[in-house]
């Protein structure tokens, strides 16, 4: 093979391998063990509600999306797998179909902006390209720093209150292209709303008495509501 199409071979196999898309393969785990005593007991709780243990698949990714920091690394479905007496192909399977699991690491908050129908007429893509021109992304790309992953969402279900964007477990309304980096300023210096804690209030509401303990960025007593009527 002549020199200029090995070397132009080999640039679209760099350039492919720089485009990693999560619904490509993950590369085979390396042995790893993160579920701490706490996270191996509410698995046990959790699948003592399930007919079969291989059932309590999707709430036991989230458990792992936690325990993993925020995203599935090939060790967390090899964990999930053995804990379940699954193969690690099924869990893998699972957790590549549903994108509300992170099969590749995304920022310290990943900020998923709703572009419906409701949120596109009122400016939602106005909102996109400011964050991508402030924070120097495109969509699906991650800050230098590791700070912000910028997406866009599907309906986020809250239309009355558009433009609407999801930061782990919160959402935040009636966003505007004056507002957004008042609010990413504010990001930068919160614990909160984060992957991780997102999959802690999940797993925190298949819990008994989850109500009363927390989750997530809430407090029990952030969790307690007005009387009033439902929105």
């Amino acid at each position: 093979m002549k020199r200029s199409e090995t070397e132009g071979k080999h640039r679209m196999s760099t350039a492919n391998n720089n485009n990693v898309s999560d619904r490509q393969p993950l590369p085979p785990p390396t042995p790893e063990r993160r579920f701490s005593e706490q996270a191996h007991a509410e698995l046990e709780e959790i699948a003592s509600h399930y007919p079969e243990r291989k059932a309590a698949c999707l709430p036991a990714l989230w458990l792992a999306q936690r325990e993993y920091g925020g995203h599935l690394t090939p060790a967390a479905l090899q964990e999930v797998a053995d804990n379940l007496g699954l193969s690690y192909v099924e869990v893998e399977g699972v957790a590549t179909f549903y994108t509300m699991y992170n099969t590749r690491p995304r920022g310290r908050h990943h900020l998923e902006v709703c572009t419906c129908l409701s949120c596109a007429v009122n400016g939602a893509y106005d909102i996109v390209h400011k964050l991508e021109h402030e924070l120097g992304v495109h969509l699906g790309g991650t800050t230098p720093d590791g700070e912000f992953t910028l997406s866009e969402a599907e309906c986020l279900d809250f239309c009355g209150a558009a433009t609407v964007m999801q930061v782990g477990d919160h959402y935040f309304t009636q966003l505007t292209t004056e507002n957004i980096m008042g609010l990413i300023d504010e990001l930068r210096g919160s614990e909160n709303y984060t992957p991780a804690k997102l999959a802690d209030s999940i797993v925190k509401i298949l819990q008994p008495g989850s109500s009363l303990t927390g989750g997530g960025s809430y407090t029990p007593d952030s969790l307690e509501q007005p009387a009033g009527p439902m929105l």
